[in-house]
């Protein structure tokens, strides 16, 4: 299939896979050839960064990241902001670790899940996890199942990687006003992982961003309101890039 428009790269968050694009590849699949890189057991920001750029379909490229995704799509922009025509970032963050208790805090949760994951499996782990990324009226339903499918994929080893790199993460703060391509920030309504006030904060740093809050979603907004996250997504992929 020839396609004529710019690659469309989707980068996972922290333990997804291509199923948490899974829509928006059907539904742009046809018009944007869709890659959905792989970490593997890279264990740093910068490093799952340098991964894309490398196997990144095209010279320049489309860029959404979810979650710790959109994290990652950060780190690209700021190491090679003239290959990214557009930048959406989902459900997200961009602050570095924070000090003192509250830090501590997320250091003791994440390993607290990594040790349940190595104790009792990555489907256990998910069914304590996942309850908070998702809307509260889908948890135990077959979307809640789905993502933990999706969870049982990965590994104990991949889980304790990507949680170095999170808790190692870069503060990109910074360089976000420094970013020039047309810029989506999306959110779920009801994301109490990564709450929708931390995005208005986030869109209102990078010149001429768009903000979109997502209604009856938390933190899976692809998964749980594809058609929404479609419809935000048609009208990004439709902003010219700025010369």
């Amino acid at each position: 299939m020839t396609r004529s428009n710019p690659p469309l790269v989707l980068l996972p968050g922290l333990l997804c896979d291509r199923a948490v694009w899974e829509d928006q590849c059907a539904r742009f699949g046809s018009q944007y050839e869709c890659q959905v890189p792989d970490y593997g057991l890279i264990d740093s920001i910068t490093g799952m960064a340098e991964h894309v750029l490398r196997h990144a379909p095209a010279d320049t490229f489309s860029l959404a990241g979810h979650s710790m995704g959109g994290r990652v799509a950060l780190e690209v922009v700021r190491l090679a902001p003239q290959r990214v025509l557009r930048l959406a970032l989902l459900d997200t963050g961009y602050q570095a670790l924070a000090p003192g208790p509250a830090g501590e805090s997320e250091r003791a949760g994440r390993l607290a899940l990594l040790q349940t994951a190595r104790e009792q499996g990555m489907r256990e782990m998910g069914r304590i996890w996942a309850r908070g990324m998702v809307h509260p009226d889908r948890v135990e339903g077959p979307l809640f199942e789905s993502i933990l499918d999706m969870l049982e994929r990965r590994t104990p080893d991949i889980f304790a990687a990507q949680i170095r790199a999170l808790l190692a993460r870069p503060d990109a703060t910074p360089h976000l006003a420094r970013i020039a391509c047309p810029t989506l920030v999306l959110c779920g309504r009801q994301d109490t992982w990564s709450p929708l006030s931390r995005h208005e904060a986030l869109a209102a740093e990078i010149p001429g961003a768009r903000l979109a809050a997502i209604e009856e979603s938390g933190h899976m907004t692809t998964m749980e309101q594809p058609d929404a996250v479609n419809e935000a997504f048609e009208q990004w992929l439709h902003t010219e890039p700025r010369r």
